[in-house]
């Protein structure tokens, strides 16, 4: 549900609408993400992850489910344990993306200060695909028919059937991707405000997860969603079909609010780390460079709960 006041879509500004004409075949979105990219590379110092690299990382006991090949039997002839030979990730893996359609996406409280909560997941995803790109690394849209593409012309595309697939979507678009088929072992990345499926979070990942798959669910929420900052009498109105609802003394509900929105974030957070995911919530307010920080660092690193 939203309130009233906020306002849905995107506010092109003529200043904006000349920028991004001058601005050529570049899409509008393109060039945002690379900017939040560009700043976030400053202070990135590359990625170490194990792989079918050639340079030599590190040793680590041998584990159930290890290939007898990877045993280095030097190195465990000097104790009574067999160690394992890791290389320093170098091969390039798939990762997918994928950004909540639904109409709920579209909102935002304030036109003029924030972005919708669409808008912000478009541009995390996407500057995170500039990110790996750039690294090497091949990425694809989740829903695509395109397989994952690496180089600068891979994030143009990418960018376009984004606004495509978006553009493409009715009123009734799923509030979670349906299950294409994903290689083995890929990472997926999914964006979205998360609000109506945590009952079927869990069912849901466990698909991709008993695929091998890993990945991160970043639930994308406006400032006001957070904070349910209302007062006086207001008229809430569903923007996935749900009936309006007007409210004399809207502050009432702000504690029951908080406490149901608290319970529904933990529930995401316990079924993604239950799996093996990571979650982190970011709020459209805050800033989109620490947020793909943390989201490519989260790449390296095992199951995280965060919140920016």
């Amino acid at each position: 549900m939203a309130a009233m006041p906020g306002r849905t879509g995107p506010s092109a500004a003529p200043l904006r609408q000349e920028a991004e004409r001058l601005a050529g075949p570049l899409p509008a979105l393109q060039v945002a993400a690379e900017r939040v990219a560009a700043t976030v590379a400053q202070g990135l110092h590359g990625r170490r992850r194990t792989g079918q690299g050639e340079a030599f990382w590190q040793f680590r006991p041998y584990e159930t489910g290890d290939r007898l090949q990877q045993i280095d039997w030097r190195q465990s002839a000097k104790s009574d344990r067999l160690y394992v030979r890791e290389q320093e990730w170098e091969a390039a893996q798939s990762l997918w993306l994928w950004c909540d359609p639904s109409a709920s996406m579209d909102w935002t409280s304030d036109q003029r200060q924030l972005p919708t909560k669409q808008a912000r997941a478009n541009l995390l995803a996407m500057a995170l695909a500039c990110l790996l790109l750039k690294a090497g690394e091949r990425v694809a849209l989740l829903e695509s028919p395109r397989p994952p593409a690496t180089g600068r012309a891979a994030l143009s595309r990418l960018c376009l059937e984004l606004e495509q697939q978006q553009a493409s979507t009715g009123p009734a678009a799923a509030d979670l991707p349906h299950d294409p088929r994903v290689p083995r072992y890929a990472r997926l990345l999914l964006f979205g405000d998360f609000l109506k499926v945590d009952d079927q979070i869990h069912d849901h990942l466990r698909r991709y997860a008993e695929n091998g798959i890993q990945g991160q669910l970043v639930q994308v929420l406006d400032p006001a969603e957070l904070a349910f900052p209302y007062q006086g009498r207001i008229r809430f109105r569903g923007l996935e079909g749900e009936p309006s609802w007007l409210v004399n003394r809207s502050e009432s509900l702000r504690s029951d609010y908080l406490h149901a929105l608290e319970k529904q974030r933990a529930r995401l957070a316990d079924a993604a780390r239950s799996l093996g995911w990571s979650y982190s919530l970011h709020s459209t307010g805050s800033s989109a460079e620490q947020q793909l920080l943390m989201l490519y660092q989260g790449l390296s690193d095992g199951p995280t709960a965060g919140e920016l």
